[in-house]
Protein backbone atom coordinates (compact mmCIF):
# COMPACT_ATOMS: atom_id res chain seq x y z
CA UNK A 1 0.00 0.00 0.00
CA UNK A 2 1.11 3.53 -0.91
CA UNK A 3 1.99 5.86 1.86
CA UNK A 4 -1.10 8.55 1.91
CA UNK A 5 0.70 11.19 4.74
CA UNK A 6 1.32 13.97 2.81
CA UNK A 7 -1.43 15.28 3.25
CA UNK A 8 -3.02 13.84 6.88
CA UNK A 9 -2.77 15.06 10.15
CA UNK A 10 -0.65 12.78 12.61
CA UNK A 11 -3.94 12.73 14.67
CA UNK A 12 -5.80 11.77 12.25
CA UNK A 13 -3.55 9.02 11.03
CA UNK A 14 -3.55 7.34 14.67
CA UNK A 15 -7.85 7.55 14.69
CA UNK A 16 -7.90 5.60 11.34
CA UNK A 17 -5.70 3.23 12.32
CA UNK A 18 -7.37 3.06 15.56
CA UNK A 19 -10.82 2.75 13.76
CA UNK A 20 -9.03 0.09 11.40
CA UNK A 21 -8.08 -2.14 14.47
CA UNK A 22 -11.40 -1.91 15.90
CA UNK A 23 -13.41 -2.37 12.93
CA UNK A 24 -11.15 -5.40 11.94
CA UNK A 25 -10.76 -6.89 15.94
CA UNK A 26 -14.56 -6.03 17.38
CA UNK A 27 -14.10 -8.47 20.22
CA UNK A 28 -10.92 -6.15 21.76
CA UNK A 29 -11.61 -3.68 24.27
CA UNK A 30 -8.17 -1.80 23.52
CA UNK A 31 -5.13 -2.29 22.07
CA UNK A 32 -1.35 -1.49 22.61
CA UNK A 33 0.88 1.20 21.49
CA UNK A 34 2.41 -0.89 19.52
CA UNK A 35 -0.07 -2.49 17.55
CA UNK A 36 -1.53 0.58 17.25
CA UNK A 37 1.57 1.25 15.71
CA UNK A 38 2.47 -1.31 13.84
CA UNK A 39 -1.07 -0.56 12.08
CA UNK A 40 -0.33 2.99 11.08
CA UNK A 41 2.83 1.36 9.20
CA UNK A 42 0.42 -1.40 7.60
CA UNK A 43 -1.72 0.97 6.25
CA UNK A 44 0.90 3.21 4.70
CA UNK A 45 0.03 6.04 7.26
CA UNK A 46 3.08 7.18 8.71
CA UNK A 47 6.67 7.52 7.62
CA UNK A 48 7.92 6.67 11.35
CA UNK A 49 8.10 10.59 11.61
CA UNK A 50 9.03 11.48 14.92
CA UNK A 51 5.13 13.03 16.18
CA UNK A 52 3.66 9.38 16.11
CA UNK A 53 4.23 7.89 19.41
CA UNK A 54 3.85 11.60 21.14
CA UNK A 55 0.01 11.68 19.67
CA UNK A 56 -0.11 7.71 20.60
CA UNK A 57 0.52 8.30 24.25
CA UNK A 58 -0.44 11.81 24.72
CA UNK A 59 -1.28 14.43 22.22
CA UNK A 60 -4.38 12.83 21.56
CA UNK A 61 -5.72 10.84 24.96
CA UNK A 62 -8.52 12.58 26.02
CA UNK A 63 -7.80 10.89 29.99
CA UNK A 64 -4.59 12.71 30.02
CA UNK A 65 -3.36 16.14 30.49
CA UNK A 66 -2.95 17.88 27.66
CA UNK A 67 0.76 18.67 26.79
CA UNK A 68 -0.30 20.55 23.39
CA UNK A 69 -3.18 19.44 21.64
CA UNK A 70 -6.84 19.17 23.48
CA UNK A 71 -7.55 16.29 21.21
CA UNK A 72 -10.22 13.94 22.70
CA UNK A 73 -9.43 10.46 19.54
CA UNK A 74 -8.58 8.09 22.11
CA UNK A 75 -8.84 6.53 25.68
CA UNK A 76 -6.06 5.72 28.17
CA UNK A 77 -7.76 1.97 29.90
CA UNK A 78 -4.79 0.70 31.13
CA UNK A 79 -0.93 1.96 30.57
CA UNK A 80 0.52 1.41 26.84
CA UNK A 81 -3.38 0.14 26.01
CA UNK A 82 -5.64 2.88 23.80
CA UNK A 83 -9.04 2.75 22.59
CA UNK A 84 -11.33 5.24 20.48
CA UNK A 85 -12.91 7.70 22.85
CA UNK A 86 -16.68 7.93 22.95
CA UNK A 87 -18.84 10.47 23.66
CA UNK A 88 -19.28 10.07 27.56
CA UNK A 89 -15.65 9.19 28.54
CA UNK A 90 -14.53 10.74 31.26
CA UNK A 91 -11.52 13.54 29.74
CA UNK A 92 -9.06 15.70 31.01
CA UNK A 93 -10.74 19.04 31.68
CA UNK A 94 -8.75 21.26 29.21
CA UNK A 95 -9.53 18.94 26.35
CA UNK A 96 -13.02 20.52 26.72
CA UNK A 97 -13.98 21.34 22.67
CA UNK A 98 -11.09 18.98 21.68
CA UNK A 99 -11.25 17.01 18.33
CA UNK A 100 -12.74 13.65 18.50
CA UNK A 101 -13.23 12.68 14.65
CA UNK A 102 -10.99 13.96 11.95
CA UNK A 103 -13.16 15.88 8.98
CA UNK A 104 -14.51 14.32 6.30
CA UNK A 105 -12.46 16.41 3.53
CA UNK A 106 -9.05 16.28 5.43
CA UNK A 107 -8.81 12.49 5.09
CA UNK A 108 -8.82 10.63 1.99
CA UNK A 109 -11.93 9.42 0.33
CA UNK A 110 -11.33 5.62 1.36
CA UNK A 111 -11.34 6.16 5.14
CA UNK A 112 -14.60 8.01 5.31
CA UNK A 113 -16.61 5.07 5.63
CA UNK A 114 -14.59 4.80 8.89
CA UNK A 115 -16.45 8.04 10.06
CA UNK A 116 -19.91 6.55 9.12
CA UNK A 117 -18.84 3.37 10.87
CA UNK A 118 -17.66 5.12 14.21
CA UNK A 119 -20.99 7.51 14.30
CA UNK A 120 -23.44 4.55 13.62
CA UNK A 121 -22.10 1.38 15.48
CA UNK A 122 -18.59 2.53 17.40
CA UNK A 123 -19.81 5.54 19.25
CA UNK A 124 -23.86 4.37 19.69
CA UNK A 125 -22.67 1.39 21.45
CA UNK A 126 -21.11 3.63 24.74
CA UNK A 127 -22.12 3.08 27.72
CA UNK A 128 -22.40 6.10 30.21
CA UNK A 129 -22.40 5.39 33.50
CA UNK A 130 -22.90 9.37 34.72
CA UNK A 131 -21.47 8.31 38.22
CA UNK A 132 -18.26 7.08 36.82
CA UNK A 133 -17.94 9.41 34.15
CA UNK A 134 -17.93 11.99 37.31
CA UNK A 135 -15.51 10.07 39.21
CA UNK A 136 -12.78 9.75 36.70
CA UNK A 137 -13.39 13.44 35.48
CA UNK A 138 -12.72 14.60 38.56
CA UNK A 139 -9.96 12.15 39.88
CA UNK A 140 -7.88 14.37 40.98
CA UNK A 141 -9.40 16.70 43.48
CA UNK A 142 -8.53 14.00 46.22
CA UNK A 143 -4.71 13.89 45.05
CA UNK A 144 -2.95 14.92 48.43
CA UNK A 145 -5.62 14.04 50.87
CA UNK A 146 -4.81 11.25 53.60
CA UNK A 147 -8.05 9.47 53.20
CA UNK A 148 -8.00 8.58 57.44
CA UNK A 149 -7.17 12.56 58.48
CA UNK A 150 -10.36 13.27 56.47
CA UNK A 151 -12.21 10.92 58.07
CA UNK A 152 -11.41 12.43 61.55
CA UNK A 153 -12.21 15.24 60.10
CA UNK A 154 -15.39 14.60 59.53
CA UNK A 155 -15.97 13.15 62.59
CA UNK A 156 -14.65 15.72 64.74
CA UNK A 157 -18.01 17.16 66.82
CA UNK A 158 -20.05 13.95 66.32
CA UNK A 159 -20.05 11.69 69.44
Amino acid sequence: MGKVTADIRVADEVWIAMALLHREHPRSADFSLKEIETRLVREGLTDKRPGVYPHLSVHCVANRPPDRGRYRMLFETAPSRRRLFRSGDPYHPRREGGKILPERDEIPAKYHSLLDWYQRDYASAASTDPLLALAARHRDVWKGVDPDDYVKQLREGFE
